[in-house]
């Protein structure tokens, strides 16, 4: 009897090829089930509370300052696309998981500039109308300025079936294809820009990513039975990716601030750069003209 031969006899037997699957099952959901997202290839999600420069419980993983490098102020662009695509997955504002990881920090002071100021505002319109108590000390001057704008981007992944399905499935047929057909894997990737607010200046980007994995045992092939409720990662809210993904990419921020360098155009910026044209009356401009001379 041919190695060919044995093995196909072998595999028809059905306890063997239910041990196998059993065994196979059980190793898919100790090593997919469990896993969590990762910050560019491996980490956990934000966690715990910031109270002034203090924090407690962070992520071992999020990048820390000795001192604040100034004022801060997170800002969405609502009208963009991804912002829309947030309801999609049942999401809400990225700002306030944005503003506990800088908090936790210590890199940035947040100062407020989100839908709290109609609350400030209104605590000040009330102090001019004279109806607080007296002491109450809401007089003008006392606001903090923003000195930098943070502005968050996101970009969605769709989740994608692991080759192995279909590689599983030749091998030993559709039931054990069904259970590797539910690994999937779900990625997402965040932008942070740092503007200055007095000069308008992009003063560091950073791009994050993070990945996990849902296994859904047999893909939901068996409806509501007994498999059909063992879904790992298969309803965690896409929102673990996100924070993960921005973790990473404030990282990288953080990262780029401490080895912070100006740039600098010759002549000053805004002047009308280096790129003069014929004619014009910028420095660059006038260097052209003189040239020609």
């Amino acid at each position: 009897m041919s190695n060919n031969t044995f093995l196909v006899n072998w595999l028809k037997r059905p306890t063997v090829l239910c041990s196998m699957l059993v065994g196979f099952v059980a190793f898919m959901v100790a090593g997919c089930a469990g896993t969590t997202p990762t910050l560019g290839g491996g980490g956990t999600v934000a966690t715990g509370s910031a109270g002034g420069s203090e924090s407690q419980d962070a992520s071992s993983q999020l990048e820390k300052c000795g001192e604040a490098l100034g004022t801060l102020a997170v800002v969405e662009d609502q009208a963009a696309p991804w912002y829309s695509t947030l309801s999609q997955h049942k999401l809400g504002s990225t700002v306030p998981v944005l503003r506990i990881l800088i908090q936790q920090s210590n890199c940035f002071v947040i100062v407020e500039r989100g839908r709290v100021m109609q609350n400030m505002m209104q605590e000040r319109e009330l102090s001019e109308s004279g109806e607080m108590r007296k002491g109450s000390n809401f007089e003008k001057g006392q606001m903090v300025a923003a000195d930098y704008t943070m502005s968050p981007s996101i970009t969605f992944s769709q989740k994608n079936t692991s080759g192995i399905g279909g590689a599983v499935g030749g091998l030993f047929g559709p039931v054990a294809g069904a259970v590797a057909g539910g690994l999937k894997s779900n990625e997402a990737s965040t932008t942070l820009l740092l503007i200055d607010n007095r000069s308008g200046v992009q003063l560091a980007a950073a791009e994050g990513s993070a990945k996990n994995f849902d296994f859904n045992l047999f893909g939901g092939a068996f409806g509501g039975g007994v498999f059909g409720g063992a879904g790992g990662y298969s309803n965690t809210p896409e929102g673990k990716i996100l924070i993960a993904a921005f973790m990473d990419s404030y990282n990288k921020l953080v990262k780029a601030t401490r080895n912070y360098k100006a740039q600098k155009v010759k002549g000053g910026l805004g002047t009308g750069g280096r790129l003069g044209v014929e004619g014009g009356s910028t420095p660059a401009s006038k260097e052209i003209q003189n040239k020609n001379k």
